[in-house]
């Protein structure tokens, strides 16, 4: 019981910092929960706005407090990466949290636009979008990048784990030769069918588990310019 009467005091202080807070624009909201200026809400309430283990172990803790500037200087870039990356046909984009409580960004990319059935060979029309996004991360070098390939349970395990490998690095591969730096690239992973979104018991749950996912997160770079730009 006092553990419910805690969660819904949390729900409640957060109900009322957010309302007092009516003209304040959703990036600074951001920043305020992912900086120290909004830790004693944000901690308690991070699973309410959409925090998961998935999203905060994207990146590496820096191992220090961001401050709440910081979060909403890196929260404005990430905003604009996103938006531009929501007008690339195929591209369904997510806001996440990283290790150290920013906003991040998840681009979601269907296999089958990608590749062709049990293939990693990228599709030429599919060239197309990825150049687009190429594009963003070149703009953007201080943003590190990871990549996750999925893939439905259709198969062994051993095919998919290989599948979901191949097809990440070649994305990776694909944005390296569209001029994105080799040392944005902080993991490139194939996650099989670990991971899946959606039941791999209907055709339209396993289209939507056959997937490569982009992780866009600040490095420590990216949060060292921020500190300073906001002192």
């Amino acid at each position: 019981m006092k553990r419910k009467n805690g969660l819904v005091a949390i729900i409640l202080s957060a109900s009322i910092v957010l309302a007092g807070c009516s003209t304040m624009s959703n990036t600074t909201k951001g920043g305020l929960f992912g900086g120290g200026a909004g830790a004693a809400i944000g901690a308690g309430v991070g699973a309410l706005i959409g925090k998961s283990t998935k999203s905060a172990a994207i990146g590496a803790g820096i191992g220090t407090v961001v401050g709440a500037t910081t979060g909403v200087i890196i929260g404005k870039k990430m905003d604009k990466a996103a938006a531009q990356a929501a007008a690339i046909e195929g591209a369904r984009v997510d806001s996440i949290r990283d290790a150290n409580n920013l906003k991040a960004i998840k681009v979601t990319f269907d296999s089958g636009i990608l590749f062709q059935t049990n293939k990693s060979a990228l599709n030429t029309a599919s060239k197309d979008a990825l150049t687009k996004f190429a594009k963003i991360l070149v703009a953007n070098p201080t943003m590190d990048i990871t990549i996750m390939g999925h893939t439905d349970n259709q198969g062994s395990l051993d095919v998919n784990q290989k599948l979901s490998q191949e097809r990440a690095q070649s994305v990776a591969n694909f944005l390296q030769t569209q001029s994105v730096t080799a040392t944005q690239f902080k993991e490139i992973i194939g996650k099989n069918f670990a991971e899946p979104v959606a039941d791999n018991k209907t055709a339209a749950g396993r289209a939507a588990n056959r997937r490569v996912e982009v992780y866009m997160y600040a490095s420590e770079k990216m949060i060292n310019d921020a500190q300073n730009q906001g002192k």
